[in-house]
């Protein structure tokens, strides 16, 4: 279906979206699986929408060609400020979701670190530390390209949590192009995570590391994410990423 002015405007509002998540289970895989899925977070007109503004350059204050780094292939552009309305809207409600989880994980790990309840005032603090550049980010893939595992680091304050969302169809739109999660455990080999999604699902997941519960109390392990190789057909992704970059 085409996106429609008209079709959107119909729709629930972001923030009654979020909260009617079942949040209760989706806390529980982010503590057993460092990752949960949000179901139907956006419409099939929303991703439309949010795909199309891809060639506008005006949306975005850069463009990363991810084979001249190493990233893998394929590209992504990070949005500028203002911040198109969905993602705008978006931030600050996943952000006091996820707040309390963060703050949990941070105590069980150990970490002095807190985070406010109001996305405002964590990117205040990020700004007053020079993180001013925003990294809501939209990825585009081709056939071929992937996305090797990274962590999205951009500064020294760093949200644990982050939300990607799915814009494409699979097996429609593309093939292949799995969300993929690792967990790197101490003196253990490093358990993966496929992720399925369909077009207007979320996956909300660790950042960084997240804490496990071992025989003698909480342990850290380190997590990484990535896409697996397009075999087909064109995928894009939004990324929401609740600190800004230096």
């Amino acid at each position: 279906m085409r996106a429609t002015a008209r079709n959107i405007d119909r729709l629930p509002t972001i923030a009654a979206r979020v909260d009617a998540i079942d949040w209760a289970p989706a806390t529980a895989d982010l503590d057993a699986q460092g990752c949960a899925v949000l179901k139907g977070l956006l419409s099939p007109e929303e991703c439309d929408a949010l795909a199309a503004l891809y060639p506008d350059d005006a949306n975005f204050r850069s463009r990363i060609v991810m084979g001249r780094h190493g990233f893998g292939r394929g590209e992504y552009k990070y949005f500028t400020y203002p911040l198109p309305k969905l993602i705008a809207e978006l931030r600050p409600v996943l952000y006091a979701r996820l707040c309390s989880v963060a703050n949990r994980w941070n105590e069980a790990m150990g970490i002095d670190i807190r985070y406010p309840d109001r996305h405002e005032v964590f990117l205040k603090r990020c700004h007053d530390a020079g993180q001013t550049r925003p990294t809501p980010l939209l990825l585009q893939y081709g056939e071929g390209d992937y996305n090797c595992l990274h962590q999205d680091l951009y500064g020294e304050h760093v949200f644990p949590l982050q939300v990607a969302i799915l814009l494409s169809e699979p097996g429609r739109d593309f093939e292949g192009g799995e969300f993929v999660l690792t967990e790197q455990r101490p003196r253990m080999q490093s358990r993966p995570e496929v992720v399925p999604l369909r077009q207007g699902d979320a996956v909300a997941f660790a950042v960084h590391h997240r804490p496990v519960q071992g025989t003698r109390g909480p342990y850290r392990v380190n997590l990484r994410h990535g896409v697996s190789r397009i075999r087909s057909g064109h995928r894009h992704t939004v990324g929401v990423i609740f600190h800004d970059a230096k």
